[in-house]
């Protein structure tokens, strides 16, 4: 049955794609870009906020805090709704002994590098402190697809090496992490929205994947890579992601994604350099 929908950070990459996906399933979509809001007071019906900021978080931390509570308070405060949505991070579960939803979790202000933790969960705190179970939380992984053009880690490596036909990796083999297609993400939040029952989810492929495993994969398309000399080695814990099974929402790991993804990225980018000339 066709819903309405509201999508706050709907020019970003997730917001695109969730957008492309409520449409293609016949929902009615209001796009909410910056400076476009909608007139206070209005029925929303189904929010989804994906209003954040990622890679250039470090450089940004008034904007941050901005993006990740400020705008949600507005929306929360401001808007009736059927639900909300805030689009939190695994990030969040750096350090913490589990990565079950409702585990303690650990933060250390005095580290600059942990203000996005932070902010996030300042922006969960406040969803879940209103007690409503239709405001719900969901922490998404480490998200790519061939139409981003952020400088979030794989997607550097990725343009690194169509440009260049090689990539030098600064980071151990060994390092890993979870990574999440874009399509995959969209999918879930839409499920997520209308037929979640818990307050938080994790939405993430389940499945950790090492730099050496992307390495093996760009090296299968000619791509030459390589490690810098002790590089260190970071690996992120597994996530946890039973209660997004339990929606029927197995999500593919990396491995079955990135030739796909690789090749719509080398066509994106060989048209747009193609238009420049």
């Amino acid at each position: 049955m066709s819903q309405g929908f509201t999508v706050f950070g709907a020019a970003g990459f997730l917001g695109r794609a969730v957008c492309r996906l409520l449409l293609a399933q016949g929902h009615t979509v209001r796009t909410v870009g910056r400076d476009d809001w909608p007139e206070p007071g209005s029925d929303l019906s189904h929010a989804i906020f994906t209003i954040g900021m990622n890679a250039n978080f470090r450089g940004r931390p008034f904007e941050t805090y901005d993006a990740h509570i400020e705008r949600l308070r507005q929306v929360l405060q401001g808007y009736r709704f059927s639900s909300l949505l805030y689009v939190s991070s695994t990030r969040v579960y750096l350090g913490a002994a589990s990565t079950q939803e409702y585990a303690a979790l650990s933060v250390s202000p005095a580290q600059a590098d942990q203000s996005f933790n932070i902010s996030k969960l300042a922006g969960e705190a406040l969803c879940l402190s209103l007690g409503r179970p239709t405001i719900r939380v969901a922490r998404v992984s480490n998200l790519y697809g061939a139409d981003d053009s952020s400088t979030v880690f794989l997607t550097d490596v990725m343009h690194e090496a169509i440009r260049t036909g090689a990539v030098t990796f600064r980071t151990a083999p060994a390092s890993a992490k979870d990574y999440l297609h874009v399509d995959d993400a969209a999918l879930a939040l839409t499920a997520i929205a209308l037929d979640g029952r818990q307050t938080i989810y994790n939405v993430a492929s389940g499945e950790n994947t090492s730099n050496a495993t992307i390495a093996a994969l760009l090296e299968g398309f000619g791509v030459s890579c390589s490690f810098e000399p002790g590089a260190p080695e970071i690996v992120f814990a597994p996530i946890d992601t039973t209660a997004l099974r339990a929606l029927g929402l197995p999500m593919q790991p990396l491995a079955a994604r990135l030739p796909i993804v690789y090749a719509g990225l080398k066509a994106r980018l060989t048209e747009s350099a193609s238009d420049c000339r």
